[in-house]
Order: C-alpha cells, then structure tokens, then sequence
C-alpha cells in the first residue's frame, strides 16, 4: 500500500510540473489527471488469420499417338523376256524395166506394141514377136492417140460408131476407153482408134483377149 501512494504522489507531483511548464494556465484537476494516470490501456490484437490459396498449374497432358506402321512386301516379279525379231528392210532397189524386144520399142512383156512416130504395131507372145511390124494410121490434130500402157477392155467383132454416124468398125479390139485397134483406112487418120489392114485387124482381133496389155509409145 505504501508503494502505490508512493508511486500516485510522485504521478501528481508530476503532473502539477507539467501544467507550470506548458503555461496553459488551464491544468485539469488533479483527480482526472491522476484517474487518467491510472488508466490502464488494454489491446486487444485480433489474431491474424493468414488465408494460403494454393492454384495449381493445370496438368496439359500431351499424348502423341505413333503412326500405324505399314509393311509393304513386294513380290519381285520375274523378268519379262521381249524377244524382238526385226523385220527386213523393203528393198528400195527398183526392179530393172523388162528389156524391150529387140526391133521393137516396148516391153518384152506387153502383148501389142504401138509405135506412133513410126506408124508400125506389133503383136508379141512371151517376149517374141508374132506379128508385125504391120503398117497403121492413129488419131489426127484434136483426136491424138493417148500414150501409156493400158488394158484390153472388151472387144466386138462387128461393130459401129454411135459417135461418127455408125461409122462400121471391123474386128475391134477396145483398150482405152473408146480407143480401139480396127479394120480402116492406112491413108486416112483416126478420131484415136489404130486403123489396120483386114488381115492384120483380124489378127490382132484374135491374138489379144481381154486383159491383155498394150504400150503405146510416141
């Protein structure tokens, strides 16, 4: 007990030091002063309640899926033998002309040979002359005798010209169109026909058959 009046009069004593110094004038009575002294201050400190959020880093899982494998087996086939068998070369060599029958302009192989400059024919037979040369007239300014190699087409023993009138035409022999060896005049020229004499006219009508071929030359 003594201690704490003690210790209150050394607060009042105190307090009454205060007062004169500040120079207020207005110092508080010494009973609030002093409860004020006794006053005890109690804190009350709220716990602190520390709140930890853990976020976890989501998880990414990758999964990579291998790709399928696939096996290829090949089966090696067998060799493909190609046997190539060349083809012969067509000759480009040109078969020589058949040689002409010696005195005679034409082929060896035609069957009636007609030369125009010369105004002669002959008939032939396997390479050979079997008649002739006989003496003809052919085609005038206009009706020239064509020349070439042609074909016996048909023949008419008694025949006569629609063309000039019925103009009689004995043992005619037809090898290009209307061109024809015949019985006529060896004085007179043709229209194109081979005029010949009777006799050789019947010779050649019976000598040549159709298909048989004539040259006739210039």
């Amino acid at each position: 007990m003594k201690v704490n009046r003690l210790i209150a009069g050394a607060v009042v004593a105190a307090a009454a030091l205060l007062a004169t110094a500040c120079g207020t004038g207005d110092a508080a009575p010494a009973a609030q002063q002093v409860q004020a002294a006794t006053t005890t201050t109690t804190t009350t400190v709220a716990p602190t309640t520390t709140t930890t959020t853990t976020t976890a880093a989501p998880t990414t899982t990758t999964t990579t899926v291998a790709p399928p494998v696939t096996t290829t087996t090949t089966k090696k086939k067998p060799p493909v033998t190609t046997t190539t068998t060349k083809k012969p070369k067509p000759s480009t060599t040109a078969k020589p002309a058949p040689a002409p029958v010696e005195g005679v302009p034409c082929a060896a192989t035609v069957s009636a040979c007609i030369d125009l400059s010369a105004n002669q024919s002959w008939l032939l037979k396997d390479g050979k002359v079997v008649l002739g040369p006989v003496p003809i007239t052919h085609g005038r300014a206009g009706y020239r005798t064509p020349v070439g190699t042609f074909k016996v087409g048909w023949k008419d023993i008694d025949h006569k010209s629609r063309e000039f009138n019925d103009a009689p035409m004995p043992f005619s022999v037809f090898f290009n169109g209307g061109i024809a060896f015949h019985q006529g005049s060896l004085k007179v020229p043709s229209h194109g026909c081979i005029h010949l004499s009777a006799s050789a006219a019947k010779a050649y009508f019976n000598g040549l058959s159709v298909g048989d071929t004539v040259q006739v030359v210039a």
